[in-house]
C-alpha cells in the first residue's frame, strides 16, 4: 500500500542521514534483475523497508509470493523478507514519490552499431523524475560511460525544478555483482560511490555502509563510473590474451593450464586469466564498446 508522500525538513539533506543512521529509511531499487535483487535482499536484512520497482510482471509475483529468480539468492532468504515485511516489489513507479533513496540497477545493453542503449536508464530517470522530492538520495549503479550521471541523468532529474545536491543528493556507484561467486559478494566486495558534491558522496556511503564492509569513497561519478568500464576492460583485454595464448599453446603442444598456472606464481606484475569460449558474462562483452563510443568524443 502506498502511504501518503513525505514531508522534508528544511535541512533536508540531514534528515535522510538520520534515517540512514536509524535504518527506518523507505528504499526503492528500479530493475530487481542479477544486481537489484541481492540489492534488495541486503538492506532488507538490515531493516530498511525496500520496495523493488520491477517491470516484469511474473518477477513482481514471484517476489511477493516469497520466491526468488537469482542462483545467487535463495528463495528463502526473499521469503523471510517479504514475511517480515521489509520487502515487496511493484510495478507502479508511483511508488518513488514516497522514497528517501532510490537506487537505479537497470540494463545498459548496446545497440547492433555497438553504441550504448541507454533506454532503461532514460525511463528510469523519468520515473525517478515524476516522483522526486527534496530530502531523496538518488544513486545509479548501472554499469555505463563516463558522464551519464550528470550529462543523462541529473538534467532529467533537474527539469523538475529541484537541484541536486541543495534539495536533492546524487551519485553513481558502479555495481559489482559476479553471478556465482562464492568468495566475493555484495558484502565483501568493497563499493565505489562518487556523489556530484562531496555531501551527495557522504550520504551515499553512509546508505551502502550498512551492506557492505568497505565503501571507496571517489571525488565525482565520472571517476566512478571510469573505474567500472577500466575494471572490465582490463578483464576482457586480458582473457582474449589467455585465448590467443591458448590457441598457439596447443599449436605448439604446450599445456596452456600449466603453463598458466606456473606464471602464476609469481608474486608481482602477473593476474592469472584463462581461456574460454569467449568473453562472458553480463557487462565485460560490452563495456569496451561503451569506453569506446566515449572515448570518440575526445
Amino acid at each position: 500500500m502506498i502511504d501518503a508522500a513525505p514531508s522534508v525538513a528544511p535541512d533536508c539533506l540531514e534528515v535522510l542521514a538520520e534515517k540512514f543512521r536509524a535504518r527506518n529509511a523507505r528504499v526503492v531499487i528500479v530493475g530487481l534483475g542479477y544486481v537489484g535483487l541481492p540489492l534488495a535482499v541486503s538492506f532488507a536484512e538490515v531493516g530498511f523497508h525496500v520496495v523493488g520497482l520491477e517491470m516484469d510482471p511474473e518477477r513482481v509475483e514471484q517476489i511477493n509470493a516469497g520466491s526468488s529468480y537469482i542462483s545467487d539468492i535463495g528463495s528463502e532468504a526473499v521469503a523471510a523478507m517479504v514475511a517480515a515485511d521489509r520487502l515487496q516489489a511493484t510495478s507502479d513507479p508511483r511508488i518513488i514519490a514516497h522514497a528517501d533513496a532510490v537506487l537505479i540497477t537497470v540494463p545498459t545493453p548496446y545497440t547492433k552499431t555497438k553504441q550504448p542503449d541507454m533506454t532503461y536508464v532514460l525511463r528510469a530517470s523519468s520515473d525517478v523524475h515524476d516522483g522526486l522530492h527534496r530530502g531523496m538520495l538518488v544513486v545509479l549503479e548501472s554499469t555505463t560511460y563516463p558522464g551519464t550521471t550528470q550529462e543523462l541523468v541529473q538534467p532529467i532529474l533537474e527539469a523538475k525544478g529541484l537541484k541536486a545536491g541543495v534539495d536533492f543528493a546524487l551519485a553513481y556507484s558502479p555495481e559489482r555483482i559476479e553471478p556465482g561467486n562464492k568468495r566475493f559478494g555484495l558484502r565483501t566486495t568493497p563499493k565505489i560511490v562518487g556523489g556530484t558534491t562531496p555531501e551527495a558522496t557522504e550520504i551515499a556511503a553512509l546508505l551502502y555502509a550498512h551492506v557492505v564492509e568497505r565503501v571507496v569513497k571517489v571525488s565525482n561519478p565520472r571517476v566512478a563510473e571510469m573505474a567500472k568500464l577500466m575494471e572490465n576492460t582490463f578483464r576482457h583485454v586480458n582473457i582474449a590474451l589467455a585465448n590467443e595464448m591458448a590457441v598457439l599453446a596447443g599449436k605448439m603442444g604446450i599445456d596452456i593450464w600449466e603453463v598458466i598456472d606456473s606464471a602464476a606464481t609469481k608474486p608481482f606484475g602477473f593476474m592469472p586469466f584463462y581461456p574460454g569460449p569467449g568473453v562472458g558474462g553480463h557487462c565485460i562483452p560490452i563495456d569496451p564498446y561503451y569506453f569506446a563510443w566515449k572515448a570518440q568524443e575526445y
